[in-house]
């Protein structure tokens, strides 16, 4: 059963030159628990989608459900991850990553926000670290924070909007591995928006390509891979041919069918 049910949707942007179409018809389902990645052409609209499912908008037309009910505002149970991890400065790591807990639970104890937090900080070795400041964390520390604050109070729905894409290569594969534990440890449903077609066979249970603006859903390409999966999966020859099947659709998407 789909815990995110998107049908019909279409929505514009308001521009001074009139509607700016960014998605058209799209349909798509995403069944709890699982892990959905969202790649396609720049400009296409992954981040619409990403915002409409978290309640942050509403489409012009069609609707978009979650556990059956339509979405018509934020909800609390859904979390969001972005590239910049966003931490504030004048609070400790510890004290970022209570933060949502703070707003959505507000009747809870500081400890047992703080054992939670510890928790989750230790899971993606950032155990030692709860005292410090962002500034004094690196750029991979610091998106290992958000990724605790994000899940920290439990949500149903993780949205990730290339949390990753700013990082170099050997954290980017570093982070993978982390999200692939917490999501042992810490079950959600996931919806990944990326530029990274490793980066979506490594972490998704789908992958699902747009078209070009405005976008429909293409394809939906099932990843047949353990879910414990290394790095080293990856250039395996199953994996190998869907990136290759995942680059064509980009190709078809981009409107370069012919393109080698």
């Amino acid at each position: 059963m789909n815990l995110i049910d998107i049908k019909g949707v279409s929505h514009a942007y308001r521009t001074p030159s009139g509607p700016l179409p960014v998605l058209a018809g799209l349909d798509l389902g995403v069944p709890a628990g699982t892990f959905a990645a969202v790649v396609g052409p720049s400009g296409c609209g992954k981040s619409t989608l990403t915002r409409l499912v978290a309640g942050l908008m509403i489409p012009d037309t069609g609707e978009v459900r979650l556990h059956g009910e339509r979405v018509r505002s934020p909800r609390k149970t859904v979390g969001m991850a972005f590239q910049n991890p966003v931490l504030l400065e004048w609070r400790t790591i510890l004290d970022n990553v209570i933060l949502p807990l703070e707003i959505v639970a507000p009747r809870t104890s500081r400890a047992s926000r703080v054992a939670r937090a510890e928790e989750l900080l230790a899971l993606v070795g950032l155990s030692g670290f709860e005292g410090k400041k962002p500034s004094e964390l690196s750029g991979g520390m610091r998106q290992r924070a958000s990724l605790c604050r994000s899940i920290v109070h439990k949500p149903e729905v993780l949205i990730m909007d290339e949390p990753f894409g700013a990082l170099d290569n050997f954290t980017r594969e570093d982070l993978w591995q982390t999200m692939r534990d917490l999501r042992a440890k810490e079950p959600f449903t996931c919806v990944l928006i990326t530029h990274d077609l490793r980066e979506s066979v490594f972490l998704g249970d789908q992958v699902i390509v747009l078209s070009g603006r405005p976008a429909r859903t293409q394809r939906v390409m099932p990843v047949d891979l353990p879910a414990d999966r290394t790095i080293d999966i990856l250039y395996e020859p199953r994996a190998v041919a869907m990136l290759h099947d995942l680059r064509d659709e980009i190709r078809i998407a981009q409107g370069r069918e012919g393109a080698h």
